[in-house]
């Protein structure tokens, strides 16, 4: 029955993958303004789903282009409870976000078209925001319990990854997305839990 479960969790993955896939490549075939061309039939008959499969899975073309950047943004409170436990934080959080992000290039094309478009900009923010709270959550177990300090440092660490994108687009040159990555992080990932306020 659990192998069931597991195969219905990998096949539903699968087919948002595809969609999200086919959406972003839809919007960049057609150019600047490829995002309002892209309609839903589109999308579907790419991915091999039906327009009904599509709407099951996503509400809007912005979230659909951006799902595979909200589904690596959730996945990063669980990949830093993964890490041993008597790693320091910043180390753990730098391998933990680079396990996701950095072990590849990214698609410099697409990830332009997500952060230079106002409605997709926006969507990418919100799947951030949202992987914040799990992320907080396994910072604060690793580190205590200290809830300020965790939600703090999540937002940090989500900030540091879009900047490093941002600044990985705007650059000429060919230092590797990951390179630029460990940088932003080496700015938030020295932080340490601060010590419980004294009395005087």
């Amino acid at each position: 029955m659990e192998d069931a479960v597991d195969m219905r969790a990998r096949n539903r993955q699968a087919t948002r993958e595809a969609i999200s896939t086919a959406a972003l490549r839809l919007a960049l075939e057609r150019g600047p303004e490829g995002l309002a061309l892209v309609r839903v039939r589109d999308i579907a008959e790419a991915a091999g789903v039906s327009p009904r499969t599509y709407n099951n899975y996503f509400s809007s073309r912005e979230e659909a282009i951006c799902a595979f950047q909200s589904d690596q943004a959730r996945r990063l409170g669980k990949a830093l409870l993964a890490r041993p436990a008597d790693e320091p934080l910043g180390q753990a959080v730098t391998a933990a976000v680079t396990e996701y992000y950095g072990t590849a290039e990214p698609d410099r094309a697409g990830l332009r078209m997500i952060m230079c478009t106002p409605a997709l900009e926006g969507e990418a923010l919100k799947a951030f925001t949202t992987a914040e709270g799990p992320l907080a959550e396994a910072i604060a177990e690793r580190t205590g319990g200290d809830e300020l300090f965790a939600r703090v440092m999540a937002a940090a660490v989500a900030g540091a990854i879009r900047v490093a994108g941002r600044h990985w687009i705007e650059r000429d040159d060919s230092e590797p997305f990951a390179s630029i990555l460990r940088r932003a992080l080496a700015h938030v990932a020295t932080a340490d839990r601060p010590a419980s306020p004294g009395l005087g």
